[in-house]
C-alpha cells in the first residue's frame, strides 16, 4: 500500500517536472513586486472630480462674472475684488477645484482622498462662512442683488448653502468609495502588474460566498 502510495507521488512529481499537469500557483512569485494597497483605478473619481471641478470653479468665478448676465451679489459690479468675495467664495472655490483635480488624476488611494476631503472642506466653508465672517471679520458676503423673492432664494442657494451642499454631498460620497477596496480593484491591480513584467504567475482565487 505504501509503495503504491510512494509511486503515485513519484509520477505526479514527474509530471509536474515536465511541465504537464501544473496547477496556477497563488500568491507573489519572487522579485515581482505585489499591487499596493494604495492603488486605485482612476475612475473610481472621475466623475465626482470633474464635477467639483466645474462647481468650484464656479464658485470662485461667479462672484465677478455674475454681474454681466445680472446674477449677483452687492456689490453689483463685475470683476469688483472684496474681502468677502476672497474669503466666502474664492477661497472655498479655489479649494474645491484643487480637491476635484487630485480625485480626478490621482490613482494613489491617499491622494484622491486628501482631495476629496479638501472638496468636504471647501463645501462646509460654503455653507457656514457667510455666517461665521463677520464673527472672524472676514468681511460681508454681500446680499443678492435680485429683488424678486424668489430669485434672492435662487442666488443664495447658488452663491452659497446650496452650492456648497451639492459639493459636500459629492466630496463625501468620492470618500466612501476611496475607503472600500473591492475584488476588482485586486484584479486590476495583478492585470497591470502583469501587463508591466510580464507574465507573473500570480493567481487569484475565487471570490468565496
Amino acid at each position: 500500500m505504501f509503495d503504491r502510495n510512494a509511486s503515485r507521488k513519484d509520477r505526479e512529481a514527474a509530471r509536474i517536472d515536465n511541465g504537464e499537469g501544473r496547477e496556477p500557483v497563488t500568491g507573489t512569485v519572487h522579485g515581482v513586486r505585489p499591487p499596493g494597497r494604495m492603488w486605485v483605478p482612476r475612475s473610481r473619481g472621475a466623475v465626482s472630480g470633474i464635477l467639483l471641478i466645474v462647481l468650484g470653479l464656479w464658485g470662485a468665478l461667479i462672484p465677478f462674472v455674475g454681474p454681466y448676465f445680472s446674477f449677483s451679489f452687492v456689490p453689483d459690479q463685475a470683476w469688483t475684488w472684496t474681502s468677502g468675495r476672497g474669503w466666502l467664495e474664492v477661497l472655498p472655490g479655489v479649494v474645491t477645484a484643487i480637491g476635484g483635480i487630485l480625485l480626478l488624476f490621482s490613482a494613489n488611494r491617499a491622494v484622491a482622498s486628501f482631495g476629496a476631503w479638501l472638496a468636504v472642506i471647501g463645501g462646509a466653508w460654503f455653507i457656514v462662512g457667510p455666517t461665521l465672517a463677520p464673527v472672524l471679520h472676514l468681511g460681508e458676503a454681500g446680499a443678492p442683488s435680485a429683488t424678486e423673492p424668489a430669485m434672492r432664494a435662487v442666488q443664495q442657494l447658488a452663491f452659497f448653502e446650496g452650492l456648497g451642499a451639492v459639493i459636500l454631498f459629492l466630496g463625501s460620497a468620492a470618500i466612501g468609495r476611496l475607503s472600500l477596496r473591492s475584488h476588482r480593484d485586486v484584479v486590476r491591480a495583478q492585470r497591470q502588474v502583469e501587463n508591466e513584467n510580464g507574465p507573473t504567475g500570480v493567481g487569484t482565487a475565487p471570490p468565496t460566498a
